[in-house]
């Protein structure tokens, strides 16, 4: 059928217009979503650098920019003043326990917790270790427990401040837990938080881990705790720095490896010490 040149002309000018405008759409759909994506990758790249193993990023990482990074993930954690439940503050403030120990596991364990009347409002750094402390009183039952060294809250606390793994108005760094085992006298092994029967192996050989617990049971942010034993049905035992009753129950291993795993997820593993 022919078409006269007219109608051609016509028909011409508005297939160019068509494309123009598609193009036209295009390019105001860009401009629209590029601010988006653009967002969306820098928050990604984030978690990344949060999440993602060392290892990983030090491949295209030189200098001192591995050192940074490093640096970054092992400070990283959980605000451990949020942590503590309120209900915690309740039932353990005002009272002292003195003279607790532990003997249904192997290892017998002298029990500190933070909120104890003798010390909950001494300093840890410029914050107090009632709210801040859950890690130095950690280290201060597991260094008691293992050694023949008497070594309380504060006199940890005290040790951690002036070795810098005090962390302003957060708690204490991660690197806290290893270090203080090597600063008294003490070796340690990461336990990976998908290896139950580490875990079993580790406690009943003797030994104590320390873990940094996620939202859940015994924290509603982050806390770090002592698991002192395991029962001949699997069951775990804790000493919970901020919860006597607590550390008086037996706990499903299921229950503390999904809780200590979100933590392990921000930068601390399962510390098993001896």
């Amino acid at each position: 059928m022919a078409v006269d040149p007219l109608t051609a002309k016509i028909l011409a000018k508005v297939a160019v217009q068509a494309a123009t405008d598609s193009e036209s759409r295009k390019r105001i759909l860009f401009m629209i979503l590029a601010p988006v994506l653009g967002l969306l990758l820098l928050i990604a790249f984030i978690l990344y650098l949060i999440t993602s193993p060392f290892s990983v990023l030090s491949q295209w990482l030189i200098g001192d920019e591995v050192n940074v990074v490093e640096d970054f993930q092992k400070q990283y954690g959980y605000n451990q003043q949020l942590g503590i439940y309120e209900k915690d503050y309740i039932d353990g403030s005002g009272q002292s326990y003195e003279g607790i120990i532990f003997t249904d596991g192997v290892t017998e364990v002298v029990y500190y917790n933070q909120l104890d009347e003798r010390w909950a409002d001494l300093p840890y750094g410029t914050d107090n270790i009632g709210g801040y402390g859950c890690g130095p009183t950690s280290m201060a039952i597991v260094v008691s427990s293992l050694t023949d060294q008497t070594v309380d809250p504060p006199t940890m606390a005290e040790w951690a401040y002036q070795h810098g793994y005090w962390c302003s108005g957060n708690g204490s760094y991660h690197s806290l837990i290893p270090g203080a085992a090597e600063g008294f006298g003490l070796q340690w092994e990461s336990i990976s938080t998908d290896d139950p029967q580490a875990v079993v192996d580790a406690l009943a050989s003797g030994k104590l881990i320390v873990a940094l617990m996620s939202k859940g049971h015994f924290t509603s942010s982050g806390h770090f705790m002592v698991l002192r034993g395991v029962t001949s049905e699997g069951k775990i035992l804790v000493a919970d720095p901020a919860s006597k009753k607590r550390s008086e129950q037996e706990w499903d291993i299921s229950i503390i490896l999904d809780e200590a795993r979100k933590g392990a997820a921000a930068g601390g593993p399962l510390w098993a010490i001896y």
